[in-house]
């Protein structure tokens, strides 16, 4: 493995594709992909309920994926019974009682993960590294939205 101290994309990449695949193995052990994911934690994020049209903005500008795709996430969970469309007024889609505990099981597993690859590293390290990685993430949004 190669040391650097500059950070740079490669860096970046690097650690990127190691944890995912990490968080990839244990989301094919639990039988869902990692849209369907991002999408579950977005719905819990929000008390287990949310807006269709504010999931598809979350993930499209999370994932970096358009709008149909998006919705095709939403309904395939929702068709799997992960999702159900909420009565009432406007459009509400909430976690089912499977959806939820699938939800629960991709958390507990990816702070069992998280804990692996950064409890022992300092704190102020950690947040060191998250101001830089904001920062890029940022900037890198901007130039998106300007292409």
């Amino acid at each position: 493995m190669t040391s650097t101290t500059h950070l740079n994309g490669q860096i970046i990449g690097r650690a990127h594709y190691a944890t995912r695949a990490l968080l990839e193995g244990l989301l094919t052990t639990k039988g869902t992909t990692f849209h369907e994911a991002v999408a579950l934690n977005a719905v819990a994020d929000r008390d287990g309920e949310a807006d269709p049209a504010a999931l598809v903005e979350r993930m499209t500008g999370t994932l970096k994926v358009d709008a149909a795709t998006a919705g095709a996430v939403l309904a395939a969970l929702t068709a799997a019974g992960l999702l159900r469309e909420l009565p009432g007024e406007g459009a509400r889609l909430g976690l089912t009682e499977a959806g939820r505990g699938l939800q629960a099981g991709i958390a507990t597993g990816t702070a069992e993960l998280a804990a692996r690859l950064y409890g022992d590293l300092p704190a102020e390290d950690l947040a060191a590294a998250a101001r830089v990685l904001n920062a890029v993430t940022e900037r890198a949004n901007e130039a998106l939205a300007t292409t």
